[in-house]
């Protein structure tokens, strides 16, 4: 296997937390971080082949003529987005 370096450089709250869980599992700092970015790319393409195949041949036109065929209603009371404050108060 070859290995490259990579300078890294942490907010000291997440080192410091990454030195604990590496101490912990018994590992070297630098082993856990590389078996964490490991993990995480392992996440994202899961996610990315996941929803490749979920979105088949489906294309932007199809979803503007599913969209289409929505009701025109209005939401649910627990559906509607909050309103923004806007941080002025009334007179």
């Amino acid at each position: 296997m070859s290995k490259a370096t990579y300078p890294l450089k942490l907010p000291l709250s997440v080192k410091r937390a990454a030195e604990r869980l590496a101490k912990e599992d018994g590992v070297s700092l630098n082993q856990w971080i590389a078996v964490a970015v490991a993990e995480k790319i392992g996440v994202v393409e899961t996610a990315a082949d996941f929803f490749k195949r979920r979105a088949g041949t489906a294309t932007g036109k199809g979803l503007m003529k599913f969209l289409r065929q929505a009701p025109d209603v209005e939401p649910e009371p627990d559906d509607r987005k909050p309103r923004l404050r806007t941080g002025r108060r009334s007179a």
